[in-house]
């Protein structure tokens, strides 16, 4: 039976949302953290640092200045460059598999990711889902000129619009307060998914919340009915 989606297109966070990169995040982290004389992170308190940008939360989590924070992002893009980008990386279960359907339906699609942009390409291309994405949008190597997540939807939605496609209905899909609250300010809807790095509270002003795949796949997708008869 033919699917079609309620949604013109669809945006995806990565962090938390498409991909668990969690190890590879912790063990940069403390590499990093104890390198600028920080206390690193336990892996209870990720949910402090996935999702925002690095740079903000240097500063928030553990008093860097916007200097200091500069700094620190550098020398992590570095550790993350050296090993790999697609390292300890992985896709939580189903959702790749909604992606490629979202595509078979003709769902225009492209991340939307606080991630720095040449990271976005490596995960997308490792996990095969390049070739099924209209777009692959992330933030700036500096993770300043281009990284508020309403920028980031913003610049998703423009780049899909300029290939021509319908973003007259976009949905955005995510696992942070930062994406309800990016959305919000793009005007763009939030289905937010509880398998990532969150708080329950973080949910609200989400248009929906899933607990597994099958759930949001039931949020994007539906069977079209087509009656046969003569």
């Amino acid at each position: 039976m033919a699917e079609r989606s309620p949604w013109s297109c669809v945006l995806w966070d990565v962090d938390g949302t498409l991909v668990d990169a969690s190890e590879g995040i912790l063990r940069r982290l403390t590499i990093t953290l104890e390198h600028f004389g920080r206390t690193a992170p336990r892996r209870d308190e990720l949910s402090r640092w996935i999702g925002p940008p690095m740079f903000e939360s240097f500063q928030e989590n553990v008093g860097m200045t916007p200097e200091e924070a500069t700094e620190a992002v550098a020398f992590y893009r570095g550790l993350n460059k050296k090993e790999g980008y697609t390292v300890s990386a992985q896709l939580y279960p189903g959702v790749g598999e909604i992606v490629r359907d979202l595509h078979a339906a003709g769902v225009p699609q492209s991340t939307a990711s606080s991630k720095p942009e040449v990271q976005v390409v490596a995960l997308m291309e490792h996990f095969g889902l390049a070739p099924v994405l209209e777009a692959i949008v992330g933030a700036t190597p500096d993770e300043r000129t281009l990284s508020a997540k309403s920028d980031i939807v913003k610049e998703a939605l423009r780049r899909l619009d300029a290939a021509g496609h319908d973003v007259s209905r976009p949905v955005l899909i995510g696992d942070r307060h930062h994406d309800v609250e990016g959305g919000a300010i793009a005007g763009v809807p939030v289905v937010f998914v509880r398998w990532g790095f969150s708080w329950p509270h973080e949910a609200d002003g989400s248009v929906a919340a899933v607990d597994t795949a099958d759930e949001l796949r039931a949020v994007l997708l539906v069977s079209d009915d087509v009656s046969v008869g003569g």
